[in-house]
């Protein structure tokens, strides 16, 4: 064969394998995620997947752990990034496996996430307002579930975050005679608030956004958001908390993904990837509703993720090509 047919023959062969390493940059690389055992937040961590997956990634099945356990496993080296990391919430489980020096906190994958503690509209209405009212002991009682005169809160798991801050705000608010936090497993603990305040009980709990109690005990409607009467949040953390004119206590927050800082530099396309991802918290409630209505298989969830790709497919797709835009240069 003559030097310049071969040439464009050689030329001809390795175009296809060109723009394969163009369109998935991240061929042969198998990315390591860790994930909380939360249907409600599969939703988001699988859209972050499915993109990887799309830039060439393989995905490891995700191991299942808590958030302060999950942030250990990047930081230690057993996994290479976390989905759900709440930015101000969590970054006491972030400092203290290393921080910015093995990790990184990147993108916005959700911002505008709220936390606090609810009452029944009834009670609202009766004049509790504030977590400073709970000091009363007449008052607490109202709240009382169990027989011992205390108000009893629908609290927290150990190991999500957020009982460091109940904890403190019981110590800080001067609640500890007059309040009890409940803890265990949060589904079942809300379910059985959920059918008291059906029977027309009294309820205290504490909860989140994004999350399927907002839709089925509506903020407005059902229930109302309790004030603290000053900003107070453990380890020295700051942040903004006051919502809609309330100081609700918790920072309102961002959920961010945690990636290990040497997975980022080895893959600058799933680090454009993670920088650009942004899912509106509205549409997290609206996943977390169809769960909490019964689509709650791993499939009904992979078509979630489809369903929200096909209704946002250009920015989607902006994702995407800005990703491979990075892997080139």
């Amino acid at each position: 064969m003559k030097p310049l047919r071969l040439a464009a023959t050689l030329a001809l062969t390795l175009l296809p394998m060109a723009a394969m390493a163009q369109d998935k940059p991240g061929e042969g690389v198998t990315v390591r995620p860790v994930i909380q055992p939360l249907l409600e937040e599969m939703f988001q961590a699988r859209l972050v997947f499915r993109a990887l997956e799309d830039l060439g990634y393989t995905v490891a099945e995700p191991n299942e752990v808590l958030a302060q356990t999950a942030h250990l496993a990047v930081g230690s080296g057993d996994a290479d990034l976390f989905t759900a990391s709440w930015n101000t919430l969590h970054d006491p489980f972030y400092q203290e496996v290393g921080g910015d020096a093995v990790m990184t906190k990147i993108g916005h994958l959700i911002d505008g996430a709220l936390q606090g503690y609810l009452v029944d509209k009834a009670s609202y209405d009766a004049g509790v307002h504030s977590v400073s009212d709970l000091k009363d002991p007449a008052t607490a009682a109202r709240f009382d579930t169990d027989g011992d005169g205390k108000a009893d809160l629908a609290g927290c798991v150990p190991g999500w975050g957020c009982e460091r801050v109940i904890e403190h705000h019981l110590d800080e608010y001067g609640l500890r005679g007059t309040v009890t936090h409940n803890q265990g497993e949060y589904n079942a603990i809300i379910a059985d608030t959920i059918a008291r305040h059906a029977e027309g009980q009294p309820i205290l709990y504490y909860t989140w956004t994004p999350y399927w109690v907002s839709g089925a005990l509506v903020p407005g409607r059902d229930v109302e958001w309790l004030e603290v009467p000053y900003t107070s949040l453990p380890d020295g953390a700051t942040g903004e908390t006051t919502f809609g004119g309330k100081n609700l206590g918790f920072a309102v927050d961002s959920i961010r993904v945690v990636a290990r800082n040497d997975f980022l530099a080895a893959n600058p396309a799933a680090r454009k990837l993670l920088e650009e991802a942004r899912i509106d918290i509205n549409d997290i409630s609206a996943e977390n509703k169809l769960i909490a209505d019964g689509e709650d298989s791993s499939e009904d969830i992979d078509r979630h993720v489809s369903d929200w790709i096909a209704a946002h497919q250009a920015e989607y797709d902006g994702w995407l090509r800005d990703a491979r835009a990075a892997a080139m240069n």
